[in-house]
């Protein structure tokens, strides 16, 4: 018996040696790795690429009759080339309210003429409204904006349910506004002329808003929205925007609340481009702009979707957004998906009744331009939570067969399985570590937004970094601390098991908390799950490394999606890192984006590197990528801006400043320029040129004594960045093109005999801007503007910001302002409260003088400035 048990021990242990891979001492050759990362490069640059930047053939006017009913690009790129020869279209300008509303005129009463009027009618009113309301922290007051406005409807519909179309017609200064967001007019009149020559009646009127302010920010939207007799009846809304010029148009907002809008997009939109992500991304504050959209959620309870085309963000709001950005194919793409959507909710049964269906939030995302995919959230919690959890089953029983075939026990497995978990967590950690670490020495070095023209650096600044640091842990530990009792290749097994574990943590955390986008953790876990799953049940998961070639292929369509959706982010905030101010080192945001998009890229391909032998040599050579990549970064080649395709954006203003003691004596009067410089090398990039700085200095210190530190900040955003911004004094007084009158009409003490009533007159450009600070000792009781402000103190604080501008009807502004004293028995007999009125003349209609025409022309040709003269009075009273 003993003899047989020795017999039987020995036997045992042969097969084990035997059935343990050779893998433990031996690797794939490293020579390998390269073609392997290099496949996973191929795929991205041929296949997301081309499909990121595929659009349609333009379809050119004699097309048309071989093509009927189809959007015809060639006419709306003629409209185009007339809405560009307008020039900039500046709320207030006569280029704005006159020329371009007759051009709008003009194409509707064509579109007139060729439709089908058996069976449509056209009407058009031009609206003139004014208003106020609360944008971020100022009161956006506007007077007689215009919107043009035109309702398609269909002779035989009873249906008191419209359809609402909206774009912008105005600009800003220097730009005539040709993408941003003349492409989207020009998409609007052709629609409107596609639907009106139809033999193919609709249900529902359709309202085409070409709204005239919305730059100033968002006021004939708000005007249209609250005032117009056709509002009431908007059901759904399709807003138009363009951050940039040509490309495919992004849907980034839905809803909120109807997930039957995204059943509508799905089904008819022929070029589909979304993506819950960034409609999270956008709604979180991260993207230095707004859309009209806003203004139709809030105060007109309005569902709908906001698409804007994203392409080239370089040209936006600079002189080069021309005719020239704007692609005829571009056009096309646009104006086909707008088309179909029109024609789909023209006749969807919702809109009788859209409260019926406000079911909640949608998750949605396209597949590389190809399909849509969408589902309530609701579906996508379950989603989110089921496949977390079949992917966690599938880890137990893998780890559990794991456990059967090596020489550890299942309690044994599962220490070493923390390990790995517990090193893929400091790898995660490490991935976005090390990028934010390469933004910061850049940034030190004044060296940031090295990618801004040469986008590809980011591939050695970033995504190695993030590479590097996703895999070192495991590959130090694999090479300095083997274990023979558990093969290399259930390592793998194990550390790819580990990422999974992280991805479900994750997606069950984020779900908890309401979040969509979670939707990546749930698109990578079912691909990893399936392949584990056939890798299971066909036992190639215990046969060394066969069953990796199952995982990766089952990896190849959440790589190209999770290229493919981190790339559109990249294209969208390279250029607006151009425009996203200096208080923040723009180089962490693109290097956190290109560290997730890593994590979720390769979080199952990165640490296969370990399956080849000196998996630290692959490493090594990811860091001199790195290296070189900083070398070039460094050097000429990372200087950010080019002329004409991406400049540097500079705002200033051609300032005179008068300052008014109680006593009527003049304190200060000078001249300079008030820079607001709009990113982070601020004034560094023209130290070289001709442009002479020379008394350049930061205003922060003005700001403990001076009323908006003694400049006049144009609207919320400029005045949000006063501390960073800087004056240049010059020696002669800025010449200011037109008249800034203050009229103290009346001061009156009120009833109670505790309050006193100021009550003015304010009469100037079509821009201006009112700062109110109480002095010390009194607050303001009461005013002739809304009452946010005052109503809500732990939010709005003074110095009180009021945005005024007007369109047609340059009435002056009447406004009182009521004071009382802090304790109730002030004295009205001394100074109360500091008054600032800003004028800024801000059209190319307003001549600037030779000084400032002369510094202007003095800025390298890398510069796009944006500039107009501004005059600034501070009171006391």
């Amino acid at each position: 018996m003993k003899g047989k048990n020795t017999t039987t021990q020995l036997d045992t242990n042969i097969f084990q040696v035997l059935l343990k891979p050779k893998s433990v001492t031996l690797g794939v050759p490293w020579y390998y790795a390269l073609p392997f990362l290099l496949a996973w490069v191929v795929l991205f640059f041929g296949v997301v690429i081309p499909l990121f930047n595929v659009l349609p053939n333009g379809i050119t006017m004699s097309e048309e009759s071989l093509k009927p009913g189809e959007f015809v690009a060639e006419r709306a790129q003629h409209l185009l080339y007339s809405f560009d020869r307008i020039g900039p279209k500046v709320v207030g300008s006569i280029a704005n309210e006159v020329t371009t509303v007759a051009f709008l005129i003009d194409t509707v009463e064509h579109v007139r003429s060729e439709m089908r009027s058996d069976l449509y009618d056209i009407e058009v009113d031009v609206q003139q409204t004014s208003g106020s309301y609360m944008h971020w922290q100022m009161v956006n007051m506007y007077q007689s904006v215009q919107n043009v406005v035109v309702k398609l409807s269909t002779r035989s519909s009873n249906s008191s349910s419209y359809l609402l179309l909206n774009s912008h017609f105005d600009s800003k200064p220097s730009s005539s506004g040709s993408g941003d967001d003349g492409t989207m007019v020009v998409v609007m009149l052709e629609v409107l002329r596609q639907m009106a020559i139809s033999s193919t009646v609709f249900e529902h009127p359709i309202v085409f808003l070409f709204n005239g302010a919305e730059e100033n920010p968002l006021q004939a939207s708000h005007g249209f929205i609250t005032e117009h007799k056709w509002a009431p009846n908007c059901k759904a809304l399709i807003n138009l925007e363009v951050a940039g010029s040509g490309g495919r148009d992004l849907l980034f907002q839905s809803g909120p609340n109807h997930p039957w809008l995204m059943k509508y997009y799905n089904r008819h939109a022929k070029h589909p481009f979304a993506t819950t992500m960034a409609e999270e991304i956008f709604q979180s504050g991260i993207v230095p702009s707004d859309t009209d959209f806003r203004n139709f959620r809030d105060y007109g309870q309005l569902p709908g979707l906001d698409i804007a085309q994203i392409s080239n963000g370089y040209v936006y709001h600079t002189p080069f957004d021309n005719f020239k950005a704007v692609p005829r194919n571009s056009l096309q793409s646009t104006g086909e998906n707008v088309l179909a959507l029109v024609r789909a909710f023209s006749n969807a049964t919702e809109l009788y009744n859209t409260e019926e269906y406000s079911e909640g939030h949608s998750v949605f995302y396209d597949f590389l331009g190809l399909f849509l995919i969408y589902y309530t959230e609701t579906t996508g919690i379950i989603l989110n939570c089921c496949v977390a959890v079949i992917s966690l089953v599938l880890v137990s029983i893998s780890l559990w067969r794991i456990a059967s075939n090596c020489l550890e026990t299942q309690g044994q497995l599962f220490i070493w399985f923390l390990i790995i978990l517990a090193l893929q967590v400091t790898g995660l950690a490490l991935s976005v570590a090390l990028p934010l670490l390469m933004a910061v020495l850049f940034d030190a070095g004044n060296n940031s937004m090295s990618y801004f023209t040469n986008n590809w650096l980011v591939i050695g600044l970033y995504i190695c970094p993030a590479v590097i640091g996703q895999v070192l842990p495991l590959t130090l530990y694999y090479t300095l601390k083997r274990n023979e009792k558990v093969s290399r290749v259930y390592f793998l097994h194990m550390s790819l098991h580990a990422h999974c574990v992280i991805l479900a943590v994750i997606a069950i955390i984020l779900t908890a908390i309401s979040l969509r986008t979670p939707y990546l953790c749930m698109a990578s876990m079912i691909f990893y799950a399936t392949a584990l799953f056939i890798n299971l049940i066909s036992t190639l998961h215990d046969r060394g490394l066969n069953w990796v070639l199952l995982v990766e292929a089952f990896q190849i369509m959440p790589f190209l999606y999770f290229c493919y959706l981190f790339h559109t982010f990249l294209v969208v905030f390279f250029p607006m890192m151009g425009r996203n101010g200096n208080s923040i080192n723009p180089d962490l945001l693109i290097a956190i984006l290109c560290a997730i998009g890593t994590f979720f890229a390769f979080g199952f391909v990165g640490p296969l590197i370990n399956m080849f032998r000196w998996p630290k040599l692959i490493l090594l050579g990811l860091g001199v990528v790195t290296f070189i990549f900083s070398m070039i970064a460094v050097s000429d080649v990372g200087f950010p801006y080019r002329s004409k395709t991406n400049p540097m954006r500079v705002n200033f203003l051609h300032t005179r400043r008068l300052f008014y003691e109680y006593n009527g004596s003049i304190s200060l009067n000078d001249s300079g320029y008030y820079f607001d410089f709009q990113d982070r090398r601020l004034y560094y990039p023209l130290e070289n040129s001709a442009l002479d700085l020379n008394g350049l200095v930061n205003i922060k210190p003005e700001c403990e004594n001076k009323l908006m530190c003694g400049v006049p900040c144009f609207n919320h955003r400029w005045c949000k960045a006063l501390k960073s911004s800087y004056w240049l004094p010059r020696e002669e007084n800025v010449v200011i093109p037109g008249s800034l009158s203050v009229q103290l009409l009346e001061k009156t003490i009120l009833e109670t005999g505790q309050s006193v009533r100021y009550e003015f007159e304010v009469s100037g450009p079509p821009h201006m801007s009112l700062y109110i600070q109480p002095l010390e000792g009194f607050e303001i009781e009461n005013w002739s503007f809304i009452r946010n402000m005052l109503d809500n103190p732990e939010e709005y604080s003074s110095p009180y910001h009021i945005f005024i501008s007007y369109g047609k009807d340059n009435t002056p502004l009447r406004f009182y302002i009521d004071y009382k004293g802090v304790n109730g028995d002030g004295n009205f007999n001394e100074p109360i409260f500091e008054l600032g009125v800003a004028a800024h003349f801000i059209s190319d209609e307003y001549e600037r003088d030779s000084f400032g025409l002369q510094f202007i022309s003095d800025f390298p040709d890398f510069v796009s400035v944006m500039e107009w003269p501004a005059l600034y009075k501070r009171f006391v009273f």
